[in-house]
């Protein structure tokens, strides 16, 4: 049976939704290990920052820090339970590694899922792409959908985010990152889903990787963990198509393709400019794939993205593919991608105080590689602006050729006709010699240097662009800037 084909469980009955997330007893099933005493969690916590009332808190231990020591803390704001490997006098469960427990809690709650489970992945966009499906699903099953927060997406997000997902959920989506090959596959067995999503196949955690093709090899991982009758979603207009294609054919009942060019099964094929910075879009459909029958004519959804870019656009494309494979309704999608608004660090907009006016500032702080640049370089461009001005910080993790990836983003910033340009971090010096004498330009060690130099550099009417690896810390310049709103 397709995923497309798999019935969808019933809606939760009435006061289903007052079921605990986990109870003790199941916890202790689940991890193998051993309560002190009966109680009941409403949310799963392993930061005790993040834990609130009737919350699990897992201890976990790790090189630089052990979290037995902030039981009392956790406890403090309201934990219900911990899962730990040292007794202790609050109500627990006890076992042998916190950590493996974790994993075998994730487990259990995947087993106990009996809807349609998505996984995405990708050199970029994986984020978004997960956050907008997240949107369309929970319009479509209102409080039945369920996600992984913020980028959780590694050894210790996903277990934490298939651990926190309610019994009841119709739809799960599930971002998965890495950057080594292999880990990648321990993540999609745990997750086991049954549409898995490659977004982009771009240079990045090159450090790691001898080249594009090694990467490519090592996001295709993903569909080995994909459920019998499954389905994998592949970018048609990646160089790195065919080799996907290949890894998800052993795995995938139907392997859908989506992006901009002909031929995709999921295309844009009009793409005009909307209001307010939005995409207006039509994507078609192929006759035969994901819902059609063979045989049916090609289908077509008109909508508004309320995103700019051509990235953002294929993006969409692999989340109405998704949809679509899954048995939801696309307009109701359609309707989702209108209303969604940006996302902090990854494209979210506002207005600040600058001169006697306002400025423009796009927040796409939270990370970067050369892809990725060039796109939001590409949306800067688009943007109306009396001046357009980039801040951008350093790449990381990009190995021996550092140096070129910095050095080639000087052709997309000149194309996008940046008038003022802030760079940040020492990775940042092969292009501020490329562009020395070419624009105005700035050369900053840090985010703190940038928050202080920002201030001098805008002006009334400006449109800034606010990019850089998460660790150089911009979203610090962004927040600085969010003061002056």
């Amino acid at each position: 049976m397709s995923v497309s084909e798999r019935p969808h469980p019933d809606p939760a009955p009435e006061g289903a939704g007052l079921a605990s997330l986990w109870t003790s007893d199941e916890l202790a099933a689940a991890t193998g290990g051993t309560a002190s005493a009966a109680f009941a969690v409403e949310a799963v916590a392993f930061d005790s920052r993040e834990v609130g009332p009737g919350a699990l808190f897992f201890a976990l231990t790790g090189e630089s820090t052990d979290g037995h020591r902030f039981l009392d803390q956790a406890f403090a704001s309201g934990a219900a339970g911990a899962v730990v490997s040292v007794e202790t006098a609050h109500p627990h469960v006890l076992v042998g590694d916190t950590t493996v427990a974790l994993e075998n809690l994730a487990r259990a709650g995947r087993r106990r899922m009996g809807g349609v489970v998505i996984g995405v992945t990708g050199s970029v966009g994986k984020t978004g792409t997960k956050e907008a499906l997240f949107e369309c699903l929970d319009r479509i099953a209102p409080g039945a959908a369920h996600r992984s927060v913020k980028s959780y997406n590694n050894h210790i997000g996903v277990p934490l985010s298939l651990a926190r997902m309610p019994r009841e959920t119709r739809y799960g989506v599930f971002e998965m990152g890495m950057n080594h090959a292999g880990e990648l596959l321990a993540l999609t067995h745990m997750v086991r889903p049954h549409i898995a999503i490659v977004t982009t196949i771009a240079p990045a955690h090159t450090e790691f990787f001898d080249s594009e093709a090694a990467i490519a090899d090592a996001k295709g991982e993903i569909f080995q963990g994909l459920e019998p009758g499954g389905t994998a979603i592949v970018p048609f207009d990646s160089p790195h198509r065919d080799r996907l294609i290949a890894a998800a054919a052993p795995h995938a009942a139907r392997i859908v393709t989506f992006g901009l060019g002909e031929g995709a099964d999921v295309r844009a094929i009009e793409i005009l400019p909307g209001q307010p910075g939005g995409t207006f879009v039509t994507a078609q459909f192929a006759a035969g794939r994901i819902g059609s029958g063979e045989g049916q004519v090609a289908r077509t959804l008109s909508f508004t993205l309320s995103q700019p870019g051509d990235h953002w656009v294929a993006n969409a494309m692999a989340v109405l593919a998704a949809v679509d494979a899954a048995g939801g309704d696309l307009e109701q999608a359609g309707l989702a991608l209108a209303e969604m608004g940006g996302l902090a660090g990854r494209g979210a907009r506002m207005r600040v105080a600058a001169g006697d006016g306002t400025a423009l500032v796009i927040d796409e702080s939270y990370n970067a590689n050369p892809a990725s640049m060039r796109a939001t370089l590409a949306v800067l461009a688009e943007t109306r602006a009396a001046r357009r001005v980039a801040v951008l910080g350093e790449m990381r993790e990009l190995g021996d050729r550092s140096d070129d990836f910095h050095a080639g983003l000087a052709d997309p910033i000149m194309g996008a006709n940046v008038e003022a340009l802030l760079l940040v971090g020492e990775g940042m010096t092969p292009l501020a010699r490329a562009l020395e004498g070419h624009i105005e330009l700035r050369h900053v060690p840090d985010a703190a240097a940038a928050r202080d130099a920002i201030d001098t550099m805008l002006k009334a009417g400006d449109a800034v662009l606010v990019k850089g690896s998460n660790g150089v810390g911009l979203s610090r310049v962004v927040a600085a800037l969010a003061g002056r709103a």
